[in-house]
């Protein structure tokens, strides 16, 4: 597994003869690796030739200086974990690699991005798409996998690829949750471990039956911050905060 870290290297990796014809499957992650990104990882292995991962925790998606901050980096670890799942490339850039021109020019979406998480977090889906967007045009993968849990982020990055008549088809994966229900997440591993007995109680009344202002007020019962719970289509979106940490998370409501 080779750890590429400039656009140029990536450049002649990518090009070189001996992968001409190869299909190429991308897997963008901010590190802090779990289950949920092994299983994007699973699938981008099992449908390309070639797998690459890129790391990089993207400070212009981040409109608290302190969630930044504390957002876990366990790199020695991930690095172990995404060798063992059959990675072949992680792409592992620092800021002034992907932002030469600091943050001048940004990807913005002018509607969905000012609902739910967007109308919460200012300015974070301009970073989300801006960096995907960067990342999307390095790696120039066949395919590219986006979790489900993430699902307002998953249309944002389809609706920018097409869009802009991007090459790479972006791919929907299932939420992947640990056993008591809650979607795993990066974030989850700042819970305390009271938090984090509370946790499971999210994904469980919002895959419940009742109505949202009840969801909202039992989850506000149980210690919960709520930013929202809103249907939208034929999807139930969620986002609480659970001590200092903020969890997101949605249902299907056509499935059952």
């Amino acid at each position: 597994m080779d750890i590429v870290t400039k656009v140029t290297e990536w450049n002649r990796l990518r090009d070189d003869p001996s992968r001409a014809g190869k299909s190429f499957g991308f897997v963008p992650t901010m590190g802090a690796i779990h289950k949920g990104h092994l299983s994007l990882v699973q699938r981008c292995v099992a449908e390309n030739d070639l797998t690459v991962v890129s790391i990089f925790v993207n400070p212009t998606q981040f409109n608290d200086p302190s969630d930044l901050e504390s957002y876990p980096r366990t790199f020695d670890t991930d690095r172990a974990l995404l060798e063992k799942a059959g990675v072949d490339f992680i792409f592992l850039p620092k800021y002034g690699e992907l932002y030469p021109n600091g943050y001048r020019y940004k990807v913005i979406e002018t509607d969905f991005s000012k609902k739910l998480c967007g109308a919460y977090r200012p300015g974070h889906f301009d970073g989300v798409l801006t960096v995907v967007m960067k990342l999307l045009n390095i790696i120039r993968a066949h395919r590219a996998y986006f979790g489900e849990k993430d699902y307002q982020q998953y249309q944002l990055i389809k609706g920018m690829a097409e869009a802009f008549f991007l090459k790479t088809e972006i791919v929907p994966c299932p939420i992947v949750r640990e056993e008591d229900g809650l979607a795993c997440s990066s974030r989850n591993t700042l819970l305390s471990p009271e938090e984090r007995k509370i946790a499971p109680l999210f994904h469980q009344f919002l895959a419940s039956n009742l109505p949202n202002d009840e969801i909202r007020e039992r989850l506000e019962g149980a210690g919960f911050t709520v930013d929202y719970i809103e249907v939208i289509g034929k999807r139930r979106y969620g986002a609480v905060r659970l001590g200092g940490v903020r969890l997101i998370d949605n249902i299907d409501l056509t499935d059952g």
